[in-house]
């Protein structure tokens, strides 16, 4: 597929299923938004959790399901299913076939994790993700209290064989605040495989957008459209159409 614009990696865009969109209304205005913003892809990322429904069988139809309200809307917005796999003691135990990636390929897979300190759990449960044959994605590292207090801890990763994904948001934090610092420093060490809106409702994506302006000033287009275009489209290229 021929994608002339940026790709969206990560995206509660799915209405009622996660803390995303809350309705198919405010799906339908944050995709009309996203396509105003240059957006011609995005993929449909909701939370992994054991509370929610998500998975490799669900995500892709809810994702069908949305694509045919923007067609028939008019919005001119494809997407893609995925997932964002909250890292959690324990996460070995759940069906393989449950786990979500990107187009459910198999192939790259978005993460998250919250702690103020890396757990003892961190490495072996990715690397029970890895042995599945996933390139892993760590989501927003720069929201993470550990790495806020260590941003060095991306030499970690990096040793681990794990990408960043940077959120967009951050950078419309205050000026000064943890996140906002730490999403600057990692954007001008050039950390960042991609960048990614993590769209969550039509209240707090003017900001989401205004950090896209903000990376621009930061580092230029050229590398902006490489973490919005170019890494994103690999992913992209790596998936399988939704049957």
């Amino acid at each position: 597929m021929n994608t002339t614009g940026r790709i969206d990696v990560h995206s509660h865009l799915l209405p009622c299923v996660d803390d995303g969109c809350a309705s198919l209304a405010e799906s339908l205005d944050c995709a009309r938004r996203m396509v105003a913003a240059g957006y011609t892809d995005s993929f449909c990322t909701p939370h992994y959790w054991p509370n929610l429904k998500t998975s490799a069988k669900t995500v892709p139809q809810w994702t069908r399901e949305l694509q045919s309200a923007l067609d028939s809307a008019g919005i001119p917005l494809r997407l893609h299913p995925g997932g964002e796999i909250n890292l959690r003691a324990g996460l070995s135990e759940s069906d393989p076939a449950d786990i979500v990636s990107y187009g459910m390929a198999g192939k790259y897979a978005l993460f998250d994790l919250w702690a103020d300190v890396l757990p003892d759990f961190f490495e072996p449960q990715v690397k029970w993700l890895q042995s599945l044959g996933l390139q892993l994605i760590l989501a927003h590292p720069e929201r993470m209290r550990a790495v806020q207090d260590d941003p060095d801890l991306a030499d970690y990763f990096a040793e681990l064989g794990l990408l960043l994904q940077g959120n967009l948001q951050c950078l419309s934090d205050p000026a000064g605040s943890d996140t906002r610092v730490t999403v600057e420093l990692y954007l001008k060490q050039d950390r960042y495989f991609m960048l990614g809106s993590d769209l969550h409702n039509s209240r707090t994506l003017e900001a989401r957008l205004n950090g896209l302006k903000r990376a621009v000033e930061l580092i230029g287009d050229e590398t902006v459209d490489r973490l919005t275009k170019e890494n994103p489209g690999k992913i992209l290229l790596s998936t399988q159409p939704i049957v």
